[in-house]
């Protein structure tokens, strides 16, 4: 059975494991990610696949990585949470530890992921993979293929337009969904209902001791499962961007399936009510024309592991 190694590189961790054919992980590790050291973070993946190489008898290394990739999955272009610009992370892993490696953008190895094994695993043609965390990412298989496009940089969905000029975005547009959408947006849209409407916000303000500044994302997913009204509101304001965001893919792609990733999914169906309801209101007018299912996740935090390992097998 061919073994490879699967590594996810975050702005705070490096998780590595061992993973089989059927998408199981045999083994992992997990280490602190020193960001802000380009040389330290390079060579933590190179301990982990080694630690890992040396128990078992793996064919390849893949790497998913929270950046920009070139089209010949070999360097990391640009990395916003990690010092690596131009960073050539195949070859010099590569020649450290022996064996033939990859590097992909991390929210492409999770969609691969879902695609192969997780959510989407009964596709054989086609799947939109969101991820809500801090921000949102996105992933795109056409064709039983990962999308990359020309550059290696496609699918970057975060940055699709939503609100003409709306709130500033990371990359410097006006109104991208990664803005109405994602963690931040929860945190933001929370914040801002705490201090119109505090009687309606109780258990959020209690949570947050009082400080609206304080509140984070898990105490507005912890107050809305306790049923504040503002907190409620909120999941259902990043849950209306987002079904509109994924009924724009339904009709520019028509995919089989429509997955949806990340922390955030974790409120379970405080995200995915509303996102489910918008999506659907936004494709009133295709009557019964077949859309694709919206999905949550199913690997969690190994589909990074998981979707570099396989498509190191598939190299």
């Amino acid at each position: 059975m061919t073994l490879t190694i699967g590594v996810d590189v975050g702005g705070t961790k490096v998780a590595a494991g061992v993973v089989d054919v059927e998408g199981e992980v045999r083994a992992q590790l997990r280490r602190d990610t020193p960001a802000d050291d380009v040389a330290r973070t390079r060579d933590v993946i190179v301990e982990v696949v080694k630690e890992l190489a040396a128990e078992h008898e793996v064919a390849a290394v893949g790497i998913g990585a929270a950046g920009w990739i070139d089209a010949d999955r070999s360097t990391v272009l640009f990395a916003p949470n990690i010092a690596w610009r131009d960073e050539p992370l195949r070859d010099y892993v590569g020649n450290a530890v022996g064996l033939p490696v990859i590097v992909e953008n991390d929210a492409n190895v999770a969609a691969w992921a879902e695609f192969r094994y997780g959510a989407a695993r009964d596709a054989d043609d086609s799947m939109v993979l969101f991820t809500i965390g801090t921000g949102v990412g996105g992933g795109i298989v056409l064709g039983g293929e990962l999308l990359r496009g020309a550059h290696g940089i496609a699918a970057e969905l975060g940055h699709m337009l939503s609100v003409p000029e709306g709130h500033l975005c990371g990359c410097g547009r006006l109104g991208c969904i990664e803005q109405y959408a994602s963690g931040n947006a929860l945190v933001r849209f929370a914040r801002a209902g705490a201090r119109q409407e505090p009687a309606r916000a109780t258990i959020l303000l209690d949570l947050a001791g009082g400080d609206v500044e304080a509140v984070s994302g898990p105490m507005v997913t912890a107050a809305a499962r306790s049923g504040d009204p503002v907190s409620a509101t909120a999941f259902a304001q990043i849950g209306h961007w987002l079904g509109i965001g994924l009924a724009d893919m339904a009709q520019i792609l028509d995919p089989q399936v429509l997955v949806v990733g990340g922390g955030v999914v974790e409120a379970g169906d405080l995200l995915m009510g509303p996102t489910r309801r918008s999506f659907m209101d936004a494709l009133a007018a295709r009557a019964k024309i077949p859309v694709a299912e919206i999905r949550p996740a199913e690997l969690g935090n190994s589909a990074g592991m998981v979707g570099a390992a396989d498509l190191a097998r598939r190299r």
